[in-house]
């Protein structure tokens, strides 16, 4: 071999060295990377690609009536899952999307659609949820021949009553992006999970939510899953216990429905506490609507509801149930002989004006007075003490203020009286006086508002805080977090010699007089009929009562409004009757609820003449 042969030679072997040594380098470097500087991001890239994870939402927890009844539960759902692992072949995906269709209600292209996205990102994710059990069977058996596709089953949030005391309850809704940010992300939200948008479900959403679970699976390369890594197990919401009384709720949906008009509300309280035992507002919404099965044809305009909760946001003058408060004031007053005729010719001549009486009643007493509900016997007495002396009244009772139940929305109605006048440099006027003791003029109040007060009446002064939530349990820990609590807001300190001789009034009317329509026996019964003058249409029916068994003060309170319904014994009588059945266990709820028949609700159709309020 020549000196130059061995040159090149050298040089050849010397650049292959070099290359060696080059690509030596480069591996190394890049196994340093993979095992020590990434190894932590290989490490999961590998993992996704054995392994997928199914969330599945916790049950809610439920919500029981005061005795036991579960008015919001869960019912069986299923979740259909699509593991997206393997390559993406469109024939594949168009042909499952064929035989899946028709039992998810959802066009093929849509599904397609969602197959595609998800095989993109090789993660799982749900193809459909909410999905009822008679889809299941063919579902199962569908999975069985697609590799990837995963069937969980999962709860959904149900009301077994329907719309009952669905202003109350409230409903669900998905959360949305905006909300989704404002979550505790402790709690585990998932972007579009559902969560409550009113009542009960909005405002305890944090313990009713419970912990969610997941499903770890191992799969091959085809999405096929080969074995169950871990079943995280989903946790319980908690429990929340209301104070209603079940079967005083339904009777007042019930007569709500069933009375002239359909609208309305009805409030029932424990006065000897401020429990709330029923509150309904009629119309109310079925909130299933809002959680429907996804494979099922939801009703049409199913989620226009009416969220107005009458019983709390609805203001209209009290009338003839004020005269409580107008005998009460003349009591006080000390100068009110009670059983002193004042006489009834149907009309009271203020001077400027002529304000009428709904009939002529001739002489009546005090107690006549009231049972009849006699216009011109307590404007006679008004013109006697003085507006101011029943705004005094009017204000122990807290009118013209919430009630302090915790509840959004509430409105707070109108005092009606002279110092508000004098505050604001009007006049008062002689009409004005007789406006107010008949309940009318600018008094508002809501049904709850007339309720507390009734509750007041009953509890001889207490004027408690509303409240409707007793308790709420733990399904997790299984500790009992007690909430409502009794709580007097203000005393109306009145003699009692006034209170004694206002329930002797209110058990006359009820023996005796317009409310006779809630007389039971056995039972001590006291109650007031008020009908609301409306200038832009029928008048309102109003109904006040509350109710004990002899010897015992008086349990239940309650106060039944109709809108448009013209007459309070008429239209609000029945409804109040059936509250009172319904608690006492009387009639036709002797044996649980049942519904009235077309018959039996003829027999509580009005008794006959019914008061009107005053015209000019």
């Amino acid at each position: 071999m020549s000196s130059s042969t061995k040159i090149i030679f050298s040089m050849r072997l010397k650049n292959l060295m070099t290359l060696v040594w080059i690509a030596g380098v480069v591996i190394a470097l890049r196994l340093v990377d993979i095992q020590i500087l990434r190894h932590d991001s290989y490490l999961q890239m590998a993992e996704r690609n054995r392994t997928q994870i199914i969330y599945q939402t916790a049950p809610r927890g439920r919500v029981f009536t005061a005795d036991g009844v579960a008015i919001a539960s869960n019912a069986p759902a299923f979740s259909l899952y699509y593991l997206g692992a393997g390559k993406i072949n469109p024939t594949y995906l168009n042909q499952m999307a064929a035989d899946f269709a028709p039992h998810l209600n959802m066009p093929v292209a849509e599904l397609v659609a969602k197959l595609t996205k998800i095989a993109a990102s090789g993660k799982a994710a749900p193809l459909a949820e909410n999905l009822s059990t008679k889809s299941t069977m063919a579902l199962q058996e569908l999975q069985l021949y697609y590799p990837g596709i995963y069937l969980v089953e999962e709860t959904k949030r149900s009301y077994p009553y329907e719309s009952l005391a669905s202003h109350l309850l409230g409903y669900l809704g998905s959360m949305d992006e905006r909300e989704w940010k404002k979550r505790d992300l402790q709690l585990g939200y998932r972007f579009n999970a559902k969560v409550g948008k009113n009542g009960i479900e909005k405002k305890f959403e944090k313990e009713l939510k419970g912990r969610d679970g997941g499903i770890y699976l191992e799969v091959d390369y085809r999405g096929r899953v080969k074995s169950i890594i871990e079943d995280k197990k989903w946790a319980a919401g908690s429990d929340v216990y209301l104070t209603l009384n079940f079967a005083v709720q339904q009777a007042a949906e019930e007569g709500l429905r069933e009375s002239l008009t359909g609208r309305g509300a009805a409030v029932a309280l424990d006065p000897r506490t401020g429990a709330v035992l029923a509150l309904a507002s009629a119309p109310a919404y079925n909130p299933n609507n809002f959680v429907p099965y996804s494979d099922e044809e939801a009703p049409k305009n199913a989620k226009k509801i009416n969220e107005y909760n009458l019983a709390i946001q609805g203001v209209y003058p009290p009338a003839s149930t004020f005269k409580i408060i107008t005998g009460a004031a003349a009591l006080e007053d000390g100068n009110l002989d009670v059983n002193k005729k004042i006489n009834c010719t149907g009309k009271y001549n203020s001077g400027p004006r002529v304000f009428k009486c709904w009939g002529t009643h001739g002489p009546v007493d005090f107690f006549e007075g009231m049972s009849n509900s006699c216009d011109v016997y307590f404007y006679t007495v008004a013109s006697q003490i003085g507006a101011a002396a029943i705004e005094r009244v009017e204000r122990m009772f807290m009118f013209g203020r919430q009630t302090g139940i915790d509840l959004p929305g509430e409105k707070a109605g109108n005092l009606y009286g002279p110092t508000r006048r004098a505050r604001n440099k009007t006049y008062w006027f002689v009409g004005d006086t007789l406006n107010l003791s008949i309940g009318q003029g600018e008094l508002l109040v809501t049904p709850l508002k007339l309720a507390q007060f009734a509750a007041a009446i009953a509890s001889r002064g207490n004027v408690y805080r509303p409240y409707y939530v007793d308790k709420i349990v733990s399904n997790q820990t299984g500790k009992t977090e007690q909430m409502g609590q009794p709580e007097i807001l203000q005393h109306a300190d009145l003699k009692p010699e006034t209170y004694n001789t206002l329930f002797k009034a209110l058990k006359y009317t009820v023996d005796k007089g317009t409310a006779r329509r809630v007389k039971m026996e056995g039972l001590e019964v006291y109650g007031k009929t008020g009908t609301a003058q409306n200038p832009h249409g029928a008048d309102h029916g109003w109904f006040l009562a509350f109710a004990g068994r002899p010897g015992e003060a008086p349990s239940i309170a309650l106060a039944v409004f109709v809108e448009f319904g013209e007459g309070g014994s008429s239209a609000a009588g029945p409804v109040a009757r059936k509250m009172l059945e319904a608690y006492f266990g009387r009639g036709k709820y002797a044996q649980g609820i049942s519904k009235l028949s077309e018959e039996d609700y003829q027999e509580l159709l009005p008794l006959g003449e019914e008061e009107h309020v005053v015209g000019d």
